[in-house]
């Protein structure tokens, strides 16, 4: 399960350009100041418009992805929010990798098809 997880993201990693070091990004507004419990609202006063906007699969929501760069060097970000646009969750990775780790988390690990590979 966690080598499928690890692979999906390497290959998001390699459709979307280089990936960056997470530490060039931490003074940056939408890293830095983005909080749980933030509304929609602020993160986009806050951060400006997101690349893109999913609904969220695996829990109601939504889920917005940014691009940080940094000297040539692209790095996905998101911001996860819940049913009522509050911001349940932030991360140096892509909404598709975290919609699928909720997605995992609902199935026990025994029942999880995947499971002994």
């Amino acid at each position: 399960m966690k080598m499928r997880s690890f692979i999906t993201f390497a290959a998001l990693a390699a459709v979307s350009g280089c990936i960056g070091n997470p530490l060039n990004y931490r003074d940056e507004p939408l890293v830095a100041n983005v909080e749980k419990g933030m509304s929609r609202q602020q993160v986009v006063q806050l951060a400006g418009e997101p690349a893109m906007t999913r609904t969220r699969k695996a829990q109601p929501g939504t889920c917005f992805e940014y691009v940080l760069t940094h000297e040539g060097e692209r790095q996905p970000y998101m911001v996860s929010f819940d049913s009522r646009n509050i911001v349940d969750h932030k991360d140096f990775r892509t909404c598709a990798f975290w919609d699928e780790q909720q997605e995992n988390a609902k199935v026990p690990f025994y029942m999880d098809p995947g499971y002994g590979e």
